[in-house]
């Protein structure tokens, strides 16, 4: 089986077309990714790849992916080589691939070196930052051999961002609790997208000074912060907190349901999420009485 899959592996690295100019770039590792020519068979395991690839202008040389890879549309079409957690290796080198785009979280440390041990050129994704996101497009955009249009999703998607940031500076500020998961209860911190982007709204995080973009915290934690919004991606989640009666949140009718794949995915889609974050934000406020400065 190891020399199978490491003769498929040989056959994928010899696979060249045209010439091309050799193209770098660096990871979000800081690893300098280097093809003697732009990618032409790549493997996205994580859906937000799949996503970035698709907004860098690279969809058409996407061979295969991971489930719940299903935006833009035509992405739930491509075969599966795993999970967003787990892949098989039989299965990803099968398709021959010149570039494979990995989550750096979703991606185990032996995966990484059977990887890199088959010569597979890998480009390790990790947006953390909201900006994050169009330096990685602009990126993949480079290595696909697709960077004009990359370039100008990028552009794009920092210009709305801006746009948003600009809209809600200077908002009277809410404190805000955002639930990842229930049990245990996932939140996040100021140092992840999800926390930047409340911020951006005007919004206080109440766990953003926690150092780990994701935190677990108690529900004793949560009732002491006593935040005046709580925000999560599913009804159930916010309907827990009902038997609280006096956390501002419950009180005053400020618990909203976001778009999770919007909100939770570091793609293009983040800044459409971050207009949902905003306009919960701007309800909230309307809810409190609380007026502009």
């Amino acid at each position: 089986m190891r020399r199978s899959i490491r003769g498929l592996a040989a056959c994928a690295a010899l696979a060249a077309g045209a010439a091309h100019a050799t193209v770098a770039v660096h990871d979000a590792t800081g690893r300098t990714v280097t093809l003697a020519h732009p990618a032409a068979r790549i493997v996205a395991l994580s859906p937000h790849a799949v996503e970035l690839l698709y907004a860098a202008g690279a969809g058409a040389r996407v061979v295969a992916a991971v489930d719940y890879s299903d935006f833009p549309p035509e992405a739930a079409r491509l075969p599966r080589v795993g999970g967003v957690m787990g892949f098989s290796l039989e299965a990803l080198v099968r398709q021959r691939p010149d570039l494979v785009v990995a989550w750096r979280d979703g991606l185990g440390v032996r995966d990484e070196a059977r990887l890199r041990a088959l010569g597979i050129p890998l480009y390790i994704s990790r947006p953390l930052k909201l900006d994050d996101v169009a330096v990685e497009i602009a990126a993949l955009g480079r290595l696909a051999g697709s960077a004009a249009t990359a370039d100008a999703a990028a552009a794009r998607y920092r210009a709305r961002l801006a746009g948003l940031r600009r809209r809600y500076a200077g908002r009277v500020p809410v404190s805000v609790f955002y639930q990842v998961s229930a049990a245990p209860i996932f939140t996040v911190s100021d140092t992840s997208f999800v926390g930047q982007m409340v911020e951006s709204c005007g919004g206080r995080n109440v766990f953003g000074k926690l150092p780990l973009p994701a935190p677990q915290v108690s529900v004793e934690t949560v009732l002491a912060a006593r935040p005046q919004v709580m925000l999560a991606n599913d009804a159930a989640t916010l309907a827990a907190w009902s038997r609280w009666k006096t956390l501002p949140a419950v009180a005053a009718g400020t618990r909203y349901v976001l778009p999770g794949d919007l909100v939770g995915r570091p793609g293009p889609r983040l800044v459409d999420g971050m207009g949902a974050v905003c306009a919960a934000l701007e309800k909230a406020r309307g809810r409190l009485g609380l007026t502009p400065r």
